[in-house]
């Protein structure tokens, strides 16, 4: 008797035992947060910086590309030009600059002395003519007109040789330095147009800023683009986000980092794993694109969650599920 007793004993114990654990599991499913959202649309509308003649398409919508591919080129022609132009007037202005650091040459500077001995010596002689002269002229031998001339050409004699010794101290002196930072200035300017020339030959490629699938094809070849005008639109493959949204009371129950299975009506029993990478610190009116069955006109905050294995079967736009456990 005492025997069966125990055995009734232990059987109780381990029914009680068991509908507890039932009961925990049962309770941690339903105390889990169930929202409704959908997967956020994110897509990149590609066009040129510059304007110009749309030359090549590479791709057709739904082709998938990935990061760094040549998408399409305008023609290259106006402003390789542009750049062969800048590039000669920065040489030209390069040269400048040098000649003003390095000032005259030795040869400019002997040539300038040379020039000073030879006007100095024409002065010599001058003076001395015009002394004969003047002599003369006192004892009546020659005439007004004679010693005037000689007189003249000995004053531009002496005014040749003073310009050619402020040319032989401009020379040794150099370059003033106002003029060597004009020099340096447009050398810079010209520098500047270049850099900006290549740009604008590197803007007439659009190259994909990451992985995705061409949504549309905007332009046709041979069309004439503005710039900024749409050519491209390309939806992006990564990160995928769900956006949902949580009542104000839920939000103590939700954290950054909070684990989330996030559910589709394609496939219902393969829930994607993700995590709460956000949380809205302003409250909205709940959006009507998200299908949930109550608190339509509430304030709400929205989340983002972000999937850790996104597929191609988790698409833009579409509603999902997502539960956060606690």
């Amino acid at each position: 008797m005492k025997k069966k007793v125990i055995i009734l004993i232990l059987f109780i114990t381990a029914v009680c035992s068991a509908f507890f654990l039932y009961s925990s599991k049962k309770n941690g499913s339903e105390n889990a947060l169930t929202m409704y959202g959908n997967v956020d649309i994110r897509d990149v509308t590609l066009g040129f910086r510059v304007s110009g003649r749309l030359e090549k398409l590479m791709f057709e919508e739904g082709d998938r590309v990935k990061e760094g591919d040549l998408l399409a080129v305008l023609d290259k022609k106006p402003y390789e030009d542009q750049l062969a132009v800048a590039e000669a007037r920065l040489e030209s202005a390069e040269s400048v600059f040098s000649k003003m650091l390095s000032g005259l040459r030795p040869q400019e500077i002997e040539e300038a002395r040379a020039q000073v001995h030879e006007r100095e010596a024409t002065l010599i002689n001058l003076e001395r003519t015009y002394k004969r002269q003047d002599e003369l002229f006192k004892l009546n031998a020659v005439s007004a007109q004679a010693h005037d001339e000689a007189l003249a050409a000995r004053d531009e004699a002496r005014a040749r040789l003073k310009m050619a010794r402020k040319s032989l101290e401009l020379a040794l002196a150099g370059y003033r330095d106002e003029d060597i930072r004009a020099a340096g200035a447009e050398y810079k300017a010209a520098a500047a147009s270049v850099e900006s020339a290549k740009t604008s030959l590197a803007d007439t490629e659009i190259i994909s800023p990451s992985d995705g699938v061409i949504l549309t094809r905007v332009r046709e070849k041979g069309s004439i683009i503005a710039s900024g005008a749409a050519v491209y639109t390309i939806a992006l493959d990564s990160p995928v986000w769900i956006r949902t949204y949580a009542a104000e009371p839920d939000l103590g129950r939700i954290y950054p980092g909070q684990k989330a299975e996030i559910y589709t009506d394609t496939n219902p029993g393969k829930p994607y794993v993700g995590q709460v990478g956000f949380i809205s610190p302003q409250a909205e009116f709940t959006p009507k694109n998200v299908e949930t069955t109550a608190l339509r006109t509430d304030l709400v905050y929205r989340l983002r969650i972000i999937v850790d294995n996104p597929d191609k079967f988790l698409r833009q736009g579409m509603p999902v599920t997502v539960k956060l456990s606690e």
